[in-house]
C-alpha cells in the first residue's frame, strides 16, 4: 500500500510539472523609439547593437527583435521597433534597472546614456508589456530564405470595444483556430500576445513575416479566401470582436534576431 501512495504522488507530481510547463507563456517587453532624424537612429543603434542586447544575452535573455517601420523614410516621426523576451514578469524591471550598474553598459553606451535634451537620443519611448497567447506562448524565428533587406514584417494592433469583445477575439486566434490557420497557410508569425500593459487597450498584437510585399499578399489573399477563415467570420459570436485595426509594415534591422 506505501508503495501505491508513492507511485500516486510521483505520477501527480510528473502531471503537475507537465501542465506548469504547457501553461507557460513568455512575456514580452515591446518598446517603440519616436525620433526624427539618421543621427538619432544611429545613436539608438549603437546602444542597442552594441551595449543593450550583449548586456541582455549576459542577463540570459537572447533573441531580441529590432524593426524600423517601411514609412521612415517620409515620416516626420520616424519610429523604431524593440521586442524583448522575458521568461518571469518580474525580470523586466529588476534586469532594465540593473543595466545601470552594468559597467560594460555605462561604456559602450555612453553616447545614449549621456545623450542631453538639445541632443536627444529620441523624442521618446512608447512600451507595452506583452503575455503570449495560450496555444502561442513564445517568440519563433520565422523560417524565410530571402535577404533581410527585402523582408517584410507586419505588425497589427486589435482594439475592442469591451473587454468582453476582446477576450472573445482572444478565443477567436486560440480555440476558434485563427492560429492554426495562419500556421497551415505558413504566415511565419513571430508573436501572437496579449496587451497586458500599454497605451490602448484592450488590445492584442501580432507579427507575421513575408519574403517581400508581393509575398505578403499572396498570403493574405489565400487568408481571406480560406473556407476555414470563412467559417470564422460567419460565427455570430464573432462578429465585431476588433473595433480598430492598426497595421505597420516594418523591415528588421542587420542586428535583428528575427
Amino acid at each position: 500500500m506505501r508503495y501505491l501512495f508513492v507511485f500516486i504522488g510521483i505520477f501527480f507530481s510528473f502531471s503537475l510539472v507537465g501542465q506548469s510547463k504547457k501553461a507557460q507563456k513568455d512575456f514580452f517587453e515591446f518598446k517603440v523609439y519616436e525620433y526624427k532624424n539618421q543621427e538619432q537612429e544611429k545613436m539608438i543603434d549603437q546602444f542597442l547593437a552594441e551595449a543593450y542586447i550583449p548586456y541582455l544575452k549576459r542577463k540570459g535573455v537572447s533573441k531580441v527583435g529590432v524593426f524600423v517601420s517601411l514609412a521612415n523614410d517620409t515620416a516626420v516621426v520616424k519610429k523604431l521597433f524593440v521586442l524583448v523576451p522575458y521568461k518571469k514578469l518580474s525580470d523586466i524591471p529588476l534586469i532594465n534597472k540593473a543595466m545601470f550598474s552594468d559597467e560594460e553598459v555605462l561604456k559602450t553606451g555612453k553616447a545614449y546614456l549621456d545623450a542631453t535634451s538639445e541632443n536627444s537620443a529620441y523624442d521618446r519611448i512608447i512600451g507595452s508589456v506583452l503575455e503570449g497567447f495560450r496555444l502561442y506562448p513564445s517568440l519563433t524565428i520565422p523560417n524565410l530564405k530571402g535577404a533581410f533587406a527585402d523582408r517584410v514584417y507586419e505588425l497589427r494592433s486589435y482594439e475592442s470595444a469591451s473587454e468582453k469583445k476582446y477576450w472573445k477575439k482572444v478565443e477567436m486566434f486560440n480555440e476558434g483556430g485563427e492560429i492554426e490557420l495562419f500556421s497551415r497557410l505558413n504566415f511565419n508569425a513571430v508573436f501572437y500576445a496579449e496587451v497586458i500593459s500599454g497605451p490602448t487597450m484592450p488590445n492584442l498584437m501580432y507579427m507575421t513575416s513575408f519574403e517581400n510585399m508581393e509575398d505578403r499578399n499572396a498570403h493574405w489573399k489565400a487568408f481571406s479566401n480560406d473556407p476555414k477563415w470563412k467559417e470564422l467570420t460567419s460565427m455570430k459570436e464573432y462578429e465585431k470582436t476588433v473595433s480598430k485595426n492598426v497595421t505597420l509594415f516594418l523591415r528588421p534591422k542587420s542586428y535583428s534576431s528575427y
